[in-house]
């Protein structure tokens, strides 16, 4: 894993070199992430276009955040791909009352999925409730021609997430997958710095303190237990929701060195 530092995001990081359970490793230059990307420079775009060879953006964010964010620089690269996979369930046009309603049952359900650790309930609940737009990540990274970078808002929940389940198709460490989603920890100042700029979040961070958006390693290791503990493993979680063997085997091979 290798910190790629750019002017305008944080929290940008290669997925290379992590090691496989049979003693490889994954690939360089195949898989980043990040926290969002609105303020990327023509430096940084530069940097992930051309040096990278950056063709695939998966984005994790609601639709509502698009539509408040506005476009981000890379959307005017015509050579990029962007795929818009919300992994959270939209509220639609819910009134501000219907919205607080919905996301208080929300956090009561992902508290009941996994009283614990209310963070492993939530990250459960992408796949149980939207299995669709999880599969439909991991097989743009499957099927991406170059590089592909998987951003959220902060790059730490949904796009731990889907980086975890990638990561862990082609079979890397778990001890390495947990390090790589503690690792945002280093950063969370100043992606929080960042997010606080954007109407989109800044009253959220200004109602919680920044102990409370740092990741856990508990909560990533919960998480790959319940995978195998829940759905017999992902191999199986994902052939359940129609990706099929020779998907599982793209993304394995694209991931790892020969």
């Amino acid at each position: 894993m290798t910190w790629i530092d750019l002017e305008g995001a944080v929290n940008v990081r290669d997925l290379g070199g992590l090691p496989t359970v049979d003693g490889g490793s994954t690939v360089p230059g195949r898989l980043l992430r990040s926290e969002n990307l609105q303020e990327l420079s023509p430096a940084d775009i530069a940097r992930l276009v051309k040096e990278i060879g950056v063709t695939t953006v998966v984005d994790l964010r609601t639709t509502g955040e698009l539509e408040v964010e506005g476009p981000a620089p890379l959307d005017a690269v015509p050579a990029v791909r962007h795929v818009h996979r919300p992994v959270l369930k939209e509220l639609g046009n819910a009134s501000e009352a219907a919205a607080e309603a919905l996301l208080i049952t929300k956090l009561e359900r992902d508290r009941a999925r996994y009283p614990d650790d209310i963070t492993t309930g939530h990250y459960l609940g992408y796949l149980e409730e939207r299995p669709d737009q999880v599969t439909g990540a991991l097989r743009d990274i499957a099927t991406a021609d170059g590089a592909v970078i998987v951003h959220c808002a902060a790059g730490k929940d949904r796009t731990g997430v889907i980086v975890a389940l990638a990561l862990t198709a082609a079979e890397v460490e778990p001890d390495a997958i947990v390090a790589d989603y503690a690792a945002t920890g280093d950063r969370i100042e100043a992606i929080l710095d960042r997010l606080r700029r954007s109407r989109t979040y800044a009253k959220d961070l200004s109602e919680r303190p920044v102990q409370a958006h740092l990741p856990r390693a508990e909560t990533m290791q919960a998480f790959l237990e319940q995978l195998d503990v829940r759905y017999g493993g992902l191999p199986r979680w994902l052939a359940t929701n129609g990706f099929a063997d020779d998907e599982f085997s793209l993304l394995r091979d694209k991931l790892r060195e020969p």
